[in-house]
């Protein structure tokens, strides 16, 4: 066996008790990546656990400065980086920006929930054990959010309240057959009914005093020109600024509208002017009906589809992972209308070595919305929509991506700061080059997928705009939706929810269109330095090296230039 270096085993030293003092300071995530050791507990938002948490960021920081990243090898060399702007954005949000203190959502216990119900992950006698603790946990949980939050916006509060709900429908029967798999001791279920009483209870006072605070919810959700600035370059992780990320989506706008303009004129047979691509896209959902009966079907026959095209055409290999397309549970509702799930990249492999299923999983419409308002969505979530939505969320997309970077032999903290402009932006790829092959279904097909996605691309674009505009421009709802309805054709319902999202989310949304390009980039690089490679090479080679920031891939692949 090869001597590793001091200078290696030193940093893989310090890397290993940073990335377990992360996890240990969250342990809802530590649930999420597949790390268990923290399932029995909740963070701590208090006054004293923050102060905690900053002085425990403060220290991991000043080690991982002491590291001479020059002296490690390649993928050591990433991975310093990757952990020390993990433990940088980290300090920075509770030291600066502290959104425990102004956002509801964040105490709210759906996902340290959800994660051990939704997964068959270890010993169910565990996952029992975990539940019950954090159960009781909550309405301590609770009372210390109540007791720092302050200066709350109204969209967060409205938010919250709806996922409040959603936590306590969560808290049914699901618990009762993860506790009927456990041990079924008497007195198990008796701790954990008893347990699933006060932590209801407590989300329901909670409930309440969200429901009381709403009238006086006046805080501003708008980050603001310097907190967003130092959120976007934590996010994004690249030399881009608010600036140049305006400039050039707003310049790339225009010519995804031109494109779009001249597709639908192409299909319509007549000359582009004012209207005509909303009346294509209008005319194309017709013929592809969704209804909420029928949205999960019509996402298990696209992902099928869209599996053995890809297959069929040879662009990227497709590991053979379970998926299982489900409809959203309510406590994670309210943001996104769909969003991959998958294995935790930590969990342990099952004894009977069977893959875990990544969870594909769709939000239809609410029960109370009005018809007007469910018939605008399905305009949205059209079928030629869906089968996009399926190759962004599953195959090439999210589902194989994920699939991809847990096989690939990454270190176990790289693993765990997966980037998400890296997963967002080989998705946004993935629903090209579906689009750019074809279905396979005649042209019907192809040219409704095109200008779906045609119009997701124009999507992606305002959705930068949005972010910026927003957060630090000032950007009024009227305009925002003004954008978002004359420009990206999207349909109101649709437009109101993402104003939403970019209150709620700052710097998520630009997420997909800084990746998309940054991934577009490392694509042409490997093409111009394997000119004989085939796609399947190609785009394996991308998604080698698990799910780091787009900036390091020339590195990582022996590149000979930077990302631009």
């Amino acid at each position: 066996m090869t001597e590793v270096p001091e200078a290696v085993a030193a940093y893989r030293r310090v890397a290993d008790r940073v990335l377990d003092a992360l996890l240990e300071l969250s342990p809802e995530d530590s649930t999420m990546l597949g790390d268990h050791r923290f399932d029995d507990r909740l963070s701590d938002f208090s006054p004293t656990g923050v102060r905690d948490r900053v002085g425990i960021l403060d220290e991991a920081l000043s080690s991982l400065d002491q590291l001479d990243g020059s002296a490690l090898p390649v993928d050591d060399m990433v991975d310093l980086e990757i952990v020390r702007t993990a433990v940088a954005r980290e300090h920075w949000t509770f030291s600066e920006l502290r959104p425990h203190e102004h956002d509801p959502l964040i105490h709210l216990p759906g996902e340290a929930l959800y994660a051990l119900l939704s997964r068959e992950v270890g010993e169910p006698d565990g996952r029992v054990r975990g539940l019950i603790t954090r159960m009781v946990a909550v309405p301590q949980h609770l009372a210390t959010a109540k007791q720092v939050l302050r200066d709350m916006s109204k969209v967060h509060v409205e938010t919250a309240i709806g996922q409040t709900g959603g936590v306590i429908a969560l808290l049914g029967d699901d618990v009762d057959a993860l506790v009927a798999l456990g041990s079924g001791s008497g007195s198990v279920a008796r701790e954990a009914l008893a347990a699933r009483e006060q932590a209801v209870a407590a989300l329901e006072d909670f409930g309440r005093w969200l429901e009381a605070g709403l009238p006086d919810a006046d805080g501003d959700p708008r980050l603001g020109e310097r907190a967003f600035s130092a959120r976007l370059w934590f996010a994004m992780d690249t030399p881009t600024n608010a600036d140049k990320l305006l400039n050039r989506a707003e310049s790339d706008l225009q010519a995804v509208e031109e494109e779009i303009a001249e597709l639908a004129s192409r299909i319509a047979r007549r000359p582009p002017g004012p209207g005509l691509v909303r009346d294509v896209l209008d005319q194309l959902a017709a013929l592809a009906p969704v209804t909420n009966e029928t949205i999960l079907p019509w996402c298990e026959r696209a992902l099928a589809h869209l599996t053995a095209r890809v297959r069929e055409l040879d662009l990227v290999t497709i590991p053979d992972d379970p998926v299982q397309i489900i409809a959203m549970p309510e406590a994670m509702r309210g943001v996104a209308v769909a969003y991959c799930d998958p294995p935790g990249p930590l969990e342990p492999a099952r004894p009977d070595g069977a893959a875990l299923p990544t969870f594909f999983a769709v939000s239809p419409t609410p029960q109370d919305w009005p018809v007007e308002r469910v018939s605008s969505f399905y305009r949205e979530y059209n079928g030629h929509m869906i089968r996009n939505l399926a190759a962004h969320e599953g195959i090439p997309g999210h589902v194989l991506q994920l699939a991809h970077a847990a096989r690939s032999p990454v270190s176990r903290l790289r693993s765990a700061f997966g980037s998400g402009p890296f997963m967002e932006g080989w998705a946004q790829y993935a629903e090209q080059i579906v689009a750019a092959n074809g279905l396979g279904l005649g042209d019907d097909a192809d040219d409704g997928l095109r200008m779906q996605r045609l119009k997701m691309q124009l999507r992606s674009t305002i959705n930068a705009i949005l972010d910026v505009r927003v957060h630090a421009r000032g950007m009024t709802e009227d305009e925002a939706m003004r954008l978002m309805m004359d420009r990206g054709h999207q349909e109101e319902g649709e437009a109101a929810g993402k104003w939403r999202r970019a209150l709620l989310t700052s710097a998520q949304l630009s997420t997909y269109y800084v990746g998309y390009h940054s991934i577009c980039e490392v694509v042409a690089m490997v093409r111009d330095d394997r000119p004989a490679a085939r796609d399947r090479d190609v785009h394996d080679a991308v998604l080698a090296h698990g799910s780091p920031p787009p900036r390091f891939l020339p590195t990582l692949m022996g590149l000979s230039q930077p990302l631009a």
